[in-house]
């Protein structure tokens, strides 16, 4: 069985193994299991049956992840977008007031489409046309945006009306546990220990026994019913010519976290190639089909997950990884109760949901990716202005697409009025006008 593993996929090229890939799955999985519960927590606000929401996020993470590992080689998870789902929900939904079957009508069209850009060639055209200073400052505008969602997680820092984030209550149970997985997690990387972050994980979660913090609730659960959501998508809804701009901001938004984080979890894995990510196509073909597979369950827009991150730097380099990250969606249909223990939330004496188990793990993978910084060309300044720009804002716009539509408008303006605009590729000038168009649009609703 090892042998038919290393040649499917190509580990020993690679320059990894079973146990590696394995490891780096497990610590995927868990830094991005809490997925599983926020997702139908937020999505069930429209009306959705929780349970069948909890099902169709298992389901599509799990069939888009799978598919991500068999046909494209490429340890990369996939999952309901944090985003996407947050505009489903309360600007789709709770805002403009249509239904939520009509919402998922518009994502699974959005699906299509993208599968459309994807055979045409249009979507992978995108990502080789980021300019090389803007990958690297991706790559670690994702770094950052992984620290800050790890110190959310936390508790290290939190929300305040004044200064928009302070310093939370270190002396907290949540926070000295997190700071003590930090520390423990950290030591065992300077140590060279396999499957550092994951023992890091494991160990902490362990000390949150005895805190109170992580409560053994059981461990199988028979999985709920998916009936409710299954296939209740509203297509002839979703095709009225008023909601056409709306599956336009679902298509923009799932086309631009996934090339961002292609990008960024290239770099960190070292994939690219002469500036370019092979089998990208194939790798956005898969989060087009998780789109499609996900609107038919019941969940809004699959997208590549950034929490890659955790198992590339856990040494994971094939799709191996990604399929052992899919089949533990799946097991956490029968497992939930044991899921919810160590990937699950904490409710602090403030009332913050919290999740002090994993969110060492994101601060450190977080550091990790910062090393691209070294690669920028920070002498001039119309590639340094904008890749600082994209840096900058997203950890504190939240938003990989935003980061990324402010980088491509000011990288073409930039150079465009220092008299370089010869140098800029015309797709970069025509994406900073659809940003712009983009922004304007937003504004409107």
């Amino acid at each position: 069985m090892q042998k038919v593993l290393e040649d499917f996929f190509k580990l020993k090229e690679l320059h990894t193994s079973v146990r590696t890939e394995v490891i780096a799955g497990l610590t995927t999985f868990m830094t991005m299991a809490y997925i599983i519960f926020v997702n139908p927590a937020m999505i069930s606000q429209t009306g959705m049956d929780f349970g069948s929401a909890m099902m169709a996020t298992c389901v599509s993470a799990a069939v888009a992840t799978i598919l991500m590992g068999l046909y494209v080689n490429y340890p990369i998870a996939v999952a309901p977008g944090m985003g996407e789902n947050a505009f489903f929900t309360y600007t789709v939904c709770l805002t403009m007031g249509f239904s939520w079957q009509i919402a998922l009508g518009c994502v699974f069209i959005e699906g299509i489409l993208f599968i459309i850009l994807t055979l045409t060639k249009c979507r992978q055209a995108l990502m080789e046309a980021i300019p090389a200073s803007l990958r690297y400052a991706i790559a670690c505008g994702i770094g950052l945006l992984i620290a800050f969602v790890g110190l959310m997680n936390a508790g290290v820092i939190v929300a305040h009306p004044a200064t928009l984030v302070t310093l939370g209550d270190v002396l907290s149970p949540a926070v000295l546990l997190s700071i003590a997985g930090l520390v423990i997690t950290s030591v065992l990387l300077i140590k060279n220990i396999k499957g550092a972050i994951l023992w890091g994980i494991l160990i902490t979660a362990m000390l949150a026994v005895p805190l109170g913090i992580v409560k053994y609730e059981g461990l199988i659960s028979m999985p709920p019913s998916m009936a409710p959501t299954f296939l209740k998508m509203d297509l002839a809804g979703a095709f009225n010519v008023g909601l056409f701009s709306i599956i336009f901001v679902f298509l923009f938004m799932d086309i631009f976290d996934t090339v961002g984080t292609l990008a960024g979890v290239g770099e960190l894995g070292g994939f690219m190639k002469q500036g370019k990510l092979p089998r990208a196509g194939k790798a956005m073909m898969t989060d087009a089909i998780g789109t499609c597979v996900g609107a038919a369950c019941g969940t809004p827009t699959v997208t590549s997950y950034i929490e890659s991150a955790s198992g590339i730097a856990c040494g994971g380099r094939s799709g191996l990884t990604s399929v052992v990250t899919g089949l533990l969606f799946l097991a956490a249909l029968f497992f939930s109760p044991l899921v919810k223990m160590i990937g699950g939330g904490f409710q602090s004496a403030a009332g913050n949901i919290l999740y002090p188990v994993t969110a060492p793990s994101l601060i450190i993978v977080g550091s990790m990716m910062l090393h691209s910084i070294l690669k920028i060309d920070w002498k001039d300044y119309s590639e340094s202005i904008p890749a600082f720009i994209v840096i900058l804002l997203m950890p504190l716009t939240f938003s990989i697409a935003t980061a990324i539509a402010f980088g491509f408008i000011s990288y073409s303006a930039l150079k465009l009025f220092s008299g370089k605009g010869k140098e800029v590729s015309w797709l970069v000038y025509l994406l900073s006008v659809l940003f712009i168009l983009r922004f304007l649009y937003l504004k409107a609703l």
